[in-house]
């Protein structure tokens, strides 16, 4: 396993500790590495009205984007699970990014010029599966189609 998979699986599972999932009861956090070795984490914050719901990965790119950085973005680690009493995230099975944040990381790969890949650990235990973004959303609508980029 690469040394990048390993660094943002363990900081995704970091960040899921801090997910808000009352509802769900489905932690997820999800780890961004930025070109200069720097990381980003995010987690899932559900809200009561259902939709206004957010992902652990757009929150990572949305903070990577405010500080400026969306373009920096070279991989991002996920992972996610079931909580627990104490509210971690629980499963030895790899969670992979739901449709909604595909999109949103094609976006921060297309405006860095990157196939970015994509880290998918278990949130307990050793699994995780390397995925380049374009297997995980082949033919992605994105900034390259409106000539941004």
């Amino acid at each position: 396993m690469s040394e990048h998979a390993t660094r943002l699986v363990a900081a995704a599972r970091e960040a899921a500790r801090n997910a808000h999932a009352p509802y769900s009861r489905f932690a997820v956090g999800a780890a961004v590495l930025l070109d200069d070795g720097s990381v980003i984490t995010g987690a899932n914050v559900e809200n009561a009205s259902y939709g206004l719901s957010l992902c652990a990965e757009t929150v990572a790119i949305a903070t990577a984007s405010a500080a400026g950085r969306l373009r920096d973005i070279v991989a991002i680690g996920v992972i996610g699970g079931a909580m627990d009493a104490e509210g971690r995230a629980t499963g030895t099975s790899p969670v992979s990014p739901c449709g909604r944040c595909r999109q949103v990381i094609n976006e921060a790969a297309q405006m860095g010029g990157r196939d970015l890949p994509v880290y998918c650990g278990a949130a307990e235990g050793d699994a995780i599966r390397t995925y380049a973004l374009s297997e995980l959303l082949p033919d992605a609508f994105g900034p390259a189609d409106l000539g941004i980029g």
